[in-house]
């Protein structure tokens, strides 16, 4: 079969002989420091993209993705409701009222944010029922005051379903300050744990509750909070919504209690990404002292070559094509080890675990008892990208190099 001279010769010099077993062995090392690289790369994003994940579906899944909250309250929240449920991105619209309080036990104080919910239509928007471990979100009834805390509050005040703990709200009055404490005493009817702060921070009340608190009548609520199905644009569908509905109605959305957070994730995956880059692109430019050593040791083939005719560029060809081929193996190794380990690192743990008898990841430390993986194809597409591209680049300086032989020097010194 035809292949051309610098194709043939190329892939040739990648193969060992007896007199290079050096050189074909700082080939092979620079070969298996690529794959490694391209490897770390795969499996450390995908395991990032697994913790923005399981981030993301817990704090999401608690915290609303849109709200259109009245300027004043709204007496009827399902004319809104089915306002919102016309934009094809809304999936659940449901009744929602928001307050920020403090939690009091036996002289300890925390801060709270109180949530006034509709136990029965609280699951087409939130993840909570699914992750009670002590009571139930059902227990919530209007005009009974019971609350729905977070595991960490719950292990702060050492409280169980059937304790009591005061709820302390701010009230405005026309006392001097304006403002004056109102308290109210709640009934724990149930413990959640999302494995997130929000373990920490949020309660939830039944909604007659918080509008009886606010001095409402027992059917207005603060506003309609919307489950959506692209999170990203949650921002122009309750925007479109509110600018729908008028004057009286304004929106909110996640981004603004939760976009700092995802922010510093992409962030952090974005410069771990760069860091890990560094590592590919020392293993790429290895291939350049393997070049460079291939070419001093080839200086007489070199010369031969020219003498029977071939050009500067063919010569520069040639270890083009060796250095690439180390590349392109030693990055399509690495690529398919680190699929195959992004695929199964979960397993991976699991199995480190039994076999140290050690857990790596405690669900009393981390919020996450195992190892997340999320493997999206376009990060391996830009990772072997990059390996083929900077290996591609760390021959050119060798090449170059070899096409700038003189053939009587080469010769005479050969």
């Amino acid at each position: 079969m035809f292949r051309p001279l610098s194709i043939f010769i190329g892939t040739r010099y990648t193969r060992a002989k007896r007199r290079n077993r050096f050189v074909s062995f700082i080939s092979m090392t620079s070969m298996i420091g690529l794959a490694l690289g391209v490897l770390a790369m795969i499996v450390v994003l995908s395991v990032m993209n697994g913790f923005q994940r399981e981030m993301s579906s817990r704090i999401l899944g608690m915290v609303p993705h849109a709200t259109i909250v009245g300027v004043n309250p709204i007496d009827d929240w399902k004319p809104v409701a089915a306002a919102a449920m016309k934009n094809p991105q809304v999936t659940a619209a449901v009744p929602f009222t928001e307050m920020e309080g403090m939690l009091s036990y036996k002289g300890t104080m925390q801060p709270i944010q109180v949530s006034g919910v509709d136990p029965a239509l609280e699951g087409q928007v939130s993840i909570v029922a699914k992750h009670i471990v002590q009571g139930s979100l059902e227990a919530l009834k209007p005009g009974e005051f019971g609350v729905v805390i977070g595991e960490i509050t719950a292990r702060r005040f050492r409280l169980n379903v059937g304790d009591k703990i005061t709820l302390i709200v701010p009230e405005v009055s026309n006392a001097p300050g304006g403002i004056t404490p109102r308290m109210q005493r709640l009934n724990v009817v149930g413990v959640f744990k999302v494995g997130a702060e929000l373990d920490g921070t949020m309660a939830l009340i039944h909604m007659a509750d918080a509008a009886q608190m606010q001095h409402w009548e027992p059917n207005q609520v603060q506003s309609v909070r919307l489950a959506v199905k692209d999170l990203y644009a949650a921002p122009q569908v309750s925007n479109d919504i509110a600018t729908g509905l008028g004057a009286a109605y304004k929106a909110d959305d996640w981004t603004h209690t939760q976009g700092s957070l995802f922010s510093a994730m992409k962030m952090e995956k974005t410069m771990i990404g760069l860091l890990l880059l560094m590592i590919v692109a020392v293993a790429a430019f290895n291939i350049i002292a393997t070049l460079i050593m291939v070419v001093n040791d080839k200086g007489a083939d070199i010369a031969i070559l020219r003498t029977i005719g071939a050009t500067p560029r063919q010569i520069m060809a040639i270890f083009v094509v060796q250095g690439t081929v180390i590349g392109i193996v030693g990055t399509l190794i690495g690529g398919v080890l680190g699929v195959i380990a992004a695929l199964n690192v979960s397993q991976i743990v699991g199995w480190i675990e039994r076999v140290s008898g050690q857990h790596i990841f405690s669900s009393d430390v981390y919020f996450v008892s195992n190892l997340p993986s999320e493997l999206q194809g376009a990060d391996v597409a830009l990772i072997c990208s990059a390996g083929f591209i900077l290996s591609f680049l760390a021959t050119v300086y060798p090449a170059w190099r070899a096409a700038k032989i003189e053939p009587a020097h080469a010769l005479r010194y050969s």
